[in-house]
């Protein structure tokens, strides 16, 4: 029905309610997976652990007395301080180690992550994106990278350079950029077929703009769940090789070194290596179902 006296009307849209951030919605959606948030938790105990250590034990993890030696869980000293985990066959502390010995722990896997993600980051992106000679050498590096045992390029390596923190490190690092860059290079030889990666092309962008600004973008999920998943990984190899003494030495607590140590004693002190391996897989627990939520949340295709 027309309007009276031939005025016309003009229906105004609502205003939409606003967007709501991209960062909430997924914090909403991984907040929805119990596994994600106890992994979560158990990550966060550990980082404010390893960052508050002093104030969340009084002992010197390095101090020793012979005369409290093998005390089992709950023993009190002669000050009336408890030591929760009882003490080890050098009347140290064994809470005290687990938590300065997380410290260790985290460094080596947050750093090795960084050094073999960013190259590994690198290489794909140059591999899938410019693919022929460039794309066969990196992936038949790779292929050589996967063939060469990593145990043995330690032993080389640190018997060469000495075991120290900084050299665990390098040699996790440097040796671990295969996964990444498969995974990247998979990633962007799909991205790089997309409409808005062929647009980009054909406005005259260059290779380097379409990269940093197109393709690495959307690379970069499942870079970040690669990552969360090998960090636990990294844990567990800095703990075998601080088992066999070849990661950082002691008097540094380390949870492969407080399990070589205990290991001696498992008849009659069970709690030397009982803890520090119950440490070892709670932290590695808790990052697998930190990373595995991540994947399902980040994952366009799930529907949580």
């Amino acid at each position: 029905m027309a309007p009276p006296n031939g005025v016309s009307t003009v229906v105004l849209p609502l205003p939409s309610a606003p967007e709501e951030r991209q960062w909430v919605t997924t914090l909403k959606r991984l907040a929805r997976r119990r596994t994600a948030l106890f992994g979560l938790a158990v990550v966060a105990v550990v980082i404010l652990c390893a960052v508050g250590a002093p104030l969340v034990t009084v002992f010197d993890p390095i101090e020793q007395d012979i005369n409290q030696r093998l005390k089992e869980p709950g023993w009190r000293n002669a000050a009336g301080q408890a030591h929760v985990l009882g003490t080890d066959h050098l009347g140290r502390d064994i809470l005290a180690r687990i938590i300065y010995g997380s410290r260790v722990a985290l460094v080596v896997g947050l750093s090795a992550v960084l050094i073999s993600g960013v190259l590994g980051m690198a290489i794909g992106l140059v591999s899938g994106y410019f693919g022929g000679k460039v794309d066969d050498f990196f992936m038949r590096l790779a292929d050589i990278q996967l063939a060469f045992p990593f145990i043995l390029l330690a032993i080389a390596v640190i018997g060469v350079l000495g075991p120290s923190l900084r050299n665990i490190i390098v040699v996790i690092g440097v040796s671990s950029w295969v996964v990444y860059a498969r995974v990247v290079r998979g990633e962007v030889l799909s991205i790089r077929e997309r409409e808005f990666v062929q647009a980009a092309i054909a406005l005259g962008s260059r290779d380097g703009r379409v990269v940093l600004r197109h393709v690495l973008p959307n690379a970069f999920t499942p870079w970040l769940v690669v990552a969360t998943l090998d960090m636990a990984r990294v844990i567990v190899i800095e703990s075998a090789l601080s088992f066999l003494g070849l990661g950082v030495q002691p008097p540094t607590p380390t949870w492969g070194g407080m399990l070589a140590d205990g290991r001696v004693y498992l008849s009659t002190a069970w709690w030397l290596a009982t803890f520090p391996g119950l440490a070892i897989l709670v932290t590695v627990l808790g990052i697998n179902l930190l990373g595995d939520g991540l994947r399902d949340t980040l994952d366009p295709r799930l529907k949580v």
